[in-house]
């Protein structure tokens, strides 16, 4: 047995693997977000200590045997999030997260302090990245950074309170603009553009290797043997392509999470960051992968839920499984500003073309439209990038919507695939990374891929009227930028 678990936003998601990869049980525990001030968003990092440890309790309540059997535990992490600890091993204040936007003069500061940090990271600095954070800490919050003594990415964090030792894989590494992403190895020269060394940073490890051991304490809470072994794991991202078997060069896939993400994997370091497209390090040695990304995807519906207050699945239900042509009304999903391609943390979301005989679900299909088009955006910057992507698989919690997959596959003109366990996809490929770290598997072996549940088409009918829709809909950032 195989135990994954992912440290996402709003919550922590546990799965047991058995030998088979076949998932045997899950459990879910929620977190809260903190905003004490504009565009800032944070959480407690012992929060997620306390959802991963219900989550597994949970587990344990169900299925004790089994997770007995646990030989490999694997983490996913939401990435980014400076989690910044003291001597003393705690957190100094609030984990600030990936959607905190404050850090904006912080880029274009690190950008002039350090000339060469596109070529060495690969990225553009941005404020959801961790860097950008430590400069705005040391700013506004001197006399915290001057007691930080480590500073550790969410999952890492989780990673120390589970086993004691503080590691990092290479995958969540690469979104902090600290990692020299070719080289797969910290960077004195970037951290020293942020008033730190090499000693603030964990230890780095393949997200495939064994980093350390569960604590005995927490093995015999959860009745397993001693060394337990907690593999290396991922950022998120980088765990569902695990999760989906894309560990091939090529091999791509949507997200539609909290933050969605267009995910392809490279077989080299192909950094694009003129059109704000992220190259990170894979899970896996010697694969990179190139990612754009949106910062509110299912987090639109789940906000238009909110002020509806209507479940997201109830907003839905009224408009079946596909539309016959586009709203009338557009969407711009800018909630927590929006990175690929317009690195704008001040960008905010809009409705536009509402009319008195505007009904609500016009409004609800504008929302899903809004998302597929900021989706079709970062397609197109990974295929000026890279070349073209034929086809994606569609995993996170939209992936639940036979109507938002349908959308998608008209507004991109790709075929979209959902897939078997698509919103477990970080937690499983989690999951099977721990099985690597025990076993020494082949991944070609382990990470295998889902059965596909469905495959939507784009439809001839609607198309062109996509097409002219989306045309449209990216004329409205520019002209509201200018106004707003």
């Amino acid at each position: 047995m195989y135990l994954g678990l992912d440290i996402g936003t709003s919550g922590v998601k546990a799965v047991l693997v058995s030998e088979a990869g076949a998932i045997v049980a899950t459990a879910a525990r929620e977190l809260a977000l903190s905003h004490p001030a504009p565009l800032w968003s944070e959480q407690d990092p012992d929060a997620w200590i306390d959802a991963a440890i219900g989550a597994v309790d949970d587990l344990v309540a169900h299925r004790p045997r089994e997770v007995a059997q646990v030989r490999g535990i694997g983490l996913s992490g939401q990435m980014h999030g400076a989690t910044l600890l003291g001597a003393d091993g705690r957190p100094l204040r609030p984990a600030i997260l990936w959607n905190d936007g404050r850090a904006h003069a912080e880029c274009g500061e690190l950008e002039l302090r350090c000339p060469s940090l596109h070529a060495i990271a690969g990225n553009l600095a941005m404020p959801g990245f961790t860097a950008p954070k430590l400069l705005w800490v040391a700013r506004h919050e001197p006399k915290i950074f001057e007691r930080v003594a480590k500073v550790l990415l969410p999952k890492a964090y989780v990673r120390y309170r589970l086993t004691g030792e503080m590691v990092e894989d290479m995958s969540d590494a690469a979104g902090t603009l600290w990692l020299d992403v070719g080289r797969r190895r910290w960077s004195a020269e970037l951290l020293h553009a942020t008033g730190l060394d090499l000693h603030h940073m964990p230890r780095l490890v393949e997200g495939s290797e064994a980093s350390a051991v569960l604590t005995p304490e927490l093995a015999q809470r959860w009745g397993m043997t001693t060394n337990v072994v907690v593999a290396g794991g991922a950022g998120d991202c980088a765990a569902s392509a695990i999760g989906l078997g894309a560990i091939a060069p090529g091999d791509a896939f949507l997200s539609l999470g909290t933050s969605g993400v267009v995910f392809r994997v490279t077989d080299r370091f192909a950094p694009a960051p003129a059109s704000a497209v992220h190259a990170f390090c894979h899970a896996l040695p010697g694969l990179w992968h190139q990612m754009g990304v949106m910062l509110s995807a299912a987090a639109s519906l789940a906000w238009l839920s909110g002020v509806m207050e209507t479940p997201a699945a109830a907003l839905l239900a009224p408009l079946g499984e596909r539309v016959d042509a586009p709203s009338p009304v557009k969407f711009l999903p800018y909630l927590d500003g929006e990175r690929t391609p317009h690195n704008d943390a001040a960008a905010s979301g809009a409705f536009v073309g509402l009319r008195g005989a505007t009904g609500r679900g016009e409004i609800i299909q504008a929302v899903l439209e809004g998302v597929a088009f900021a989706a079709r955006d970062n397609l197109a910057a990974l295929s000026a990038a890279s070349g073209p992507i034929a086809e994606v698989d569609l995993v996170g919690g939209g992936s639940r919507s036979p109507l938002w997959a349908q959308i998608c596959a008209d507004v991109l003109g790709i075929p979209v695939h959902r897939v078997e366990e698509g919103e477990m996809g970080a937690a499983l490929g989690a999951a099977r990374l721990g099985r690597l770290a025990a076993t020494g598997e082949d991944p070609a072996q382990v990470c295998t891929r889902p059965r596909r549940l469905a495959s939507f088409l784009p439809r001839a009918s609607i198309v062109s009227a996509y097409d002219d829709a989306y045309r449209r809909w990216r004329d409205l950032y520019p002209a509201l930028k200018e106004s707003v």
